[in-house]
Order: C-alpha cells, then structure tokens, then sequence
C-alpha cells in the first residue's frame, strides 16, 4: 500500500481507504447500499488491514448511527491499528438542533460517534455540510476545544463550496482554529467539477481530496454499457436520484475507453476507474466500498501498478467536458492558460 500526507499535516493516510457507508443497512437508501453486520464487517476489515488500508471513514447519518455501531464492533482489539474518519453536520433528528454546525451540535455529535465507535478518539472528524447559519469562527472554535481535548486529532470538511472552504481556512488562519486538512468530495471519471475550483483551492492551501463514490455511485463498475438495460441488481434503481447526475452518453463514452484499457492491461473497468484518479493532483485518499469481501478484493486491485500516460490522455479526453463560466476561458484560449493553468 502507498501512503501519502493528508493535505498539510503530519498525517500518512493510506491511498485507499474503506468506506462503512454499507455497514448496518437501516432506512431505504442505505439498505440500498448495503446490510453488512459485525460478522461480515470483521472479515472486511480483516482483508483491508491486510491489504494495508489503515483507514476506515463513516458518518453520523450513515443508517442511522448504525454504520458507527457496526464499524467500532468490527475494529474492537485492533484501534491502535486504525485511522478513524466521521463526519457530522446533517440532520440525524426532527429537533431545532439535530443539524449543523453550531457548538452544542458538534460537540454532541463527537460524543455520540465516540460512543458508537467504542473510541476516546476520532483520527478525522469532518463537517459533513457547510452551515451557512452559524457563524464559521463558533465552528471553528468548538473543532479547536475538540482538539484541545484530545477527542478530535485532525479536522475536514465535506461536499464544501469553494468560498465556503476557503473562508472556513481564512478565519482558522485569523484566529489560530484549526485548518481543515482534508476535503472528502465527490470525484470520479463521470464527475470532474472537483478540478475547476477545489482542486486548485487545495493545491494551494495543502488541502487534501479524500474521494468519496469514485465509481460514480455506482455507474462505473463494468456491468453498465451502452445499449443494454441496467442489471436488475444494481442500486441505482433505488438510489439514482440520490446521487450526482450523469448524462448518459458521457457515461458510454468513458465506459468504452475503460473497456479498451481492461484489454490492453488486464485490470478491471473499476480497478483502471480507481486507478485514475489515484493520478490526480491533491488526491490523498480514494475511499473504496464493497458488499462483500469479493468486491472488496477486486477494488484492492486498483493500487500497485499504474496506467501509461498513453492510457491517462485517452481516458482524460473521453471525460472531458466543456465547464461552465469562469472557467471554460482557460481551457479554450492559450493566452488565459499562461495566467491560470487548469490544475489537472
């Protein structure tokens, strides 16, 4: 396993990680997911640790703290062993205050995710929205009394804008909080809005990419071509909508250039998918889930070897799309390239 540093810190973190988003199986969208129990989440982790994967993200909303539950279960008697990552700031209840970002929020949502974890500590706690109704210096504030307790090591966010990271990063700056050190986004060949103002942001603010549903939610898995009806056992028939939008004739176009790289070098359509993006600036970690151990092992495929620079052009123009304004100047006309280089 390659280990890289985590944005500016002094954290190595594996370049793939184990998502528990599977884990636990409660409410429509996450049995949709996946139902995993300890049993089977323990065989999991065993196979990851194996493998090197020292990381294991979750959040608060997954299945109803239920992914926390079943995740702290499968790593009794091996924390030490461990980097944990969560993430709150969703709603998790009906009440004025089971959502957000504010001080009694954050430091009760900690609690509650330690308790479910069977932990005193989290490795990497993210905010897993931005809240645009507390004031980003109360955030921060509560982040740093988590750190100074030793309950929280290192801070993230998750799914920010880029003003809403960046003056998240201004104010720490200003006041001496915590920086966020990581950002867990969405990023895959089928989605690369990330690289128009994240990826630049992070590149320059030692910010690191923490890749979450680098398939595509699902779309990039091998079993989804053109001309031919979705397997009736995929999930996105009941969690499509959910999930980022694809137009369908870019997803084809992909999936016909990873087809042809599967041939050429024997690795799998989502192996060479995870593979990719592994290339990419600012990516520190590429979070990887799976049903079962076999998916599992399949995905642990994906590190260990590297695509051509051959194969990276060709997957890189099959995923190109025009961007929208300001960007798509920088990417047309060469005089504008000199002064903002695209960060890809």
């Amino acid at each position: 396993m390659e280990y890289r540093r985590l944005g500016a810190s002094g954290l190595l973190v594996p370049a793939l990680s184990f998502g528990a988003g599977t884990f636990g199986g409660r409410g429509e969208l996450f049995s949709a997911w996946g139902d995993t129990d300890a049993r089977a989440a323990r065989e999991m982790v065993d196979i990851a640790l194996d493998a090197g994967v020292t990381m294991f993200d979750t959040a608060d909303v997954y299945s109803d703290g239920a992914s926390e539950e079943v995740l702290g279960q499968a790593i009794r008697g091996r924390r030490d062993r461990i980097l944990l990552s969560t993430k709150a700031s969703l709603p998790t209840g009906p009440g004025p205050n089971d959502a957000g970002s504010g001080r009694s929020r954050l430091i009760g949502a900690v609690e509650a995710s330690l308790r479910r974890l069977g932990t005193d500590h989290i490795d990497l706690f993210q905010l897993h929205a931005f809240d645009a109704g507390t004031p980003v210096e109360e955030t921060l504030g509560a982040l740093r009394d988590l750190v100074t307790a030793g309950k929280i090591r290192y801070v993230g966010a998750s799914n920010f804008a880029g003003w809403q990271l960046m003056k998240s990063l201004a104010a720490a700056d200003r006041h001496g909080f915590p920086r966020y050190v990581a950002h867990q986004v969405y990023y895959s060949l089928v989605g690369r809005d990330y690289e128009l103002e994240l990826m630049p942001l992070g590149r320059d603010q030692g910010v690191g990419a923490v890749v979450w549903s680098p398939l595509g939610w699902g779309r990039l898995t091998g079993k989804i071509r053109r001309g031919q009806p979705l397997p009736p056992n995929s999930r996105l028939h009941k969690t499509a909508a959910a999930g980022p939008p694809v137009d369908d004739e870019l997803l084809y176009d992909v999936v016909d250039v990873l087809d042809d790289i599967a041939a050429e070098t024997g690795r799998t359509v989502p192996q060479i998918a995870l593979n990719w993006l592994l290339s990419r600036p600012t990516v520190a970690t590429v979070i990887v889930g799976a049903r079962d151990a076999d998916q599992l092992r399949q995905n642990l495929g994906a590190i260990g070897w590297q695509l051509t620079p051959d194969q990276i052009a060709r997957l890189d123009k099959a995923s190109a799309v025009t961007p929208p304004y300001p960007y798509y100047p920088y990417y047309r006309l060469p005089d504008f390239t000199r002064l903002n280089p695209p960060a890809a």
